[in-house]
């Protein structure tokens, strides 16, 4: 049951908020916060009932196991309870790479039946494992069974993040206000909620269409020329963003209609100056699980320069491995450990020479983080090595360019560098450049839909100072007739376009 399904948004998103409030007012709080246990146990067990057997063992397990960590505080014990964490995690979603790879290196034929990899297991996972750690750092455990099953399976975040502490959640569910309806917060949340339907069915599915073409292709090792690649990856650059993007507003849309606040999890990280800043506004709560509980284990930067540089690859490699099981989530991770080692010896380099940062190295910063961003995509993209090789190929211009013959009579110019060849020649079709310019302009310049809605702080910011950054030139959201409006006409075209119903692309990892 995705978010942008007519059975979500018209059957199951209705009845649960209906059933949540009339709860709270008929019978108690308590009561309401049982029902939306329930209702998320139900929407997860929705894809497979199997897998609720592996969530409410998940549930109990660590819910038991902070209690002991938080009686004995022994490093024995909260090193049992992360690897038994891991341990599930790398049998479902590592164990066939694992021995695939055995194979191919020991000439080994150990054979693996099929792994279904369990809908959400990469995120409650980590989420439970920073729960474990921080009850042995002291944090007071949860005391009731009840409140700990939905700081771990409340259903708009649980599928796909944001990765959430129980600092931030447990405090809400004590407040017997968020189980009483405001007519505030419930405008509010179905604005963001709307905001990030429209961009995942009408931005991220419409530019779809032409980067899966040119990802194919290259993992069939057929060539791809110079702006088929450009064309594809583009296309998956932006898919990707409002993908995540749209459903980062949704999760937190859904939370305000229930009262309750999810921390930031995206700010428009295609904005970004430095590779530094892109990782403090994409995914922004994996990278805070990142570095709060590897890169600061592996001693962060207090070891040195090289060990420091180690410690940025270590984490990123890991980083990358934690979206999928492949070698090229490897190589993309790699690739941003690297980045970021480069950020910070320019930084450095730059702070020596006491270098005042100006409006042309911010913009030059911009460009480059974005190219660099949109590169490592590939891999992140491509099903296979060879497929992101070629990819890469193509985007270097070692297969040469192909242009759609139309174009031949105003680019003729480009003839001797340029083969112009049947209509719509290639993998990548013409009319995707519109799309292209559009949502590139969307991306750098439009502001983060929390950020308009921030004088009703609709998300928890997470230490980032998001709400205290300069204000956007864009009006700010009222509660008001013309927004309502605007809204409107987003979630119309929105549900118009759910005919052709796609997972968000996180819901694989």
């Amino acid at each position: 049951m995705l978010f942008n399904s007519h059975l979500f948004v018209f059957c199951f998103l209705p009845i649960t908020l209906v059933a949540y409030y009339l709860i709270s007012r008929v019978m108690s709080h308590r009561f309401s916060l049982v029902w939306l246990v329930f209702a998320s146990l139900f929407y997860y067990a929705w894809w497979n009932p199997k897998y609720l057997i592996l969530i409410l063992g998940s549930i109990g397990f660590n819910y038991l196991f902070g209690r002991l960590i938080a009686q004995h505080s022994n490093r024995f014990l909260i090193t049992i309870g992360v690897i038994t964490n891991l341990g599930a995690l790398a049998w479902f979603k590592y164990a066939g790479f694992l021995v695939q790879n055995l194979n191919v290196v020991a000439d080994t034929n150990f054979h693996l039946q099929t792994i279904i990899l369990p809908l959400a297991i990469s995120f409650f996972t980590f989420q439970q494992i920073s729960y474990l750690v921080d009850v042995y750092r002291g944090t007071e455990p949860v005391s009731n069974l009840l409140y700990y099953a939905l700081f771990v399976s409340f259903f708009p975040q649980l599928i796909a993040g944001p990765i959430v502490h129980q600092q931030e959640m447990l405090p809400q569910f004590f407040k017997e206000q968020i189980s009483k309806f405001s007519q505030e917060k419930f405008a509010v949340g179905m604005t963001l909620f709307f905001i990030g339907l429209f961009k995942k069915v009408v931005l991220a599915d419409s530019v779809a269409v032409y980067a899966s073409p040119v990802f194919e292709a290259a993992d069939q090792g057929l060539v791809i020329s110079f702006f088929e690649a450009w064309g594809g990856v583009l296309a998956y650059t932006y898919q990707i963003y409002f993908d995540f993007s749209g459903y980062s507003d949704m999760a937190i849309g859904l939370g305000c209609m229930f009262g309750i606040k999810l921390p930031i999890n995206f700010d428009s990280p295609y904005q970004a100056t430095n590779i530094i800043d892109f990782w403090r506004r994409w995914h922004m709560t994996l990278s805070r699980f990142l570095k709060h509980y590897l890169y600061f284990l592996l001693g962060g930067n207090r070891c040195g320069r090289n060990r420091r540089y180690f410690n940025l690859i270590v984490t990123m490699t890991l980083g990358g491995l934690w979206h999928g099981a492949g070698w090229n989530f490897i190589i993309w991770g790699v690739l941003h450990g690297l980045f970021l080692i480069i950020n910070v010896i320019w930084r450095s380099w730059r702070s020596a020479k006491n270098r005042v940062v100006g409006k042309l190295e911010i913009w030059l910063g911009r460009v480059l983080t974005f190219v660099s961003v949109v590169m490592a995509w590939i891999f992140f993209r491509a099903t296979s090595i060879t497929g992101a090789s070629g990819i890469l190929k193509g985007a270097t211009g070692q297969n040469g360019a192909i242009l759609d013959d139309r174009l031949e009579p105003v680019l003729s110019w480009l003839s001797p560098v340029v083969q112009f060849e049947g209509t719509h020649a290639g993998y990548f079709n013409l009319y995707g450049v519109p799309w292209l310019i559009v949502l590139g302009l969307v991306c750098w310049f439009m502001p983060n839909p929390v950020r308009m809605m921030s004088r009703f702080r609709p998300a928890l910011d997470i230490g980032t100072g998001f709400y205290d950054r300069v204000k956007t030139r864009f009006p700010e959201w009222q509660p008001n007739r013309r927004w309502a409006v605007v809204v409107a006409v987003l979630a119309v075209l929105a549900i118009t376009h759910m005919a052709r119903v796609s997972e968000f692309i996180y819901y694989q990892f």
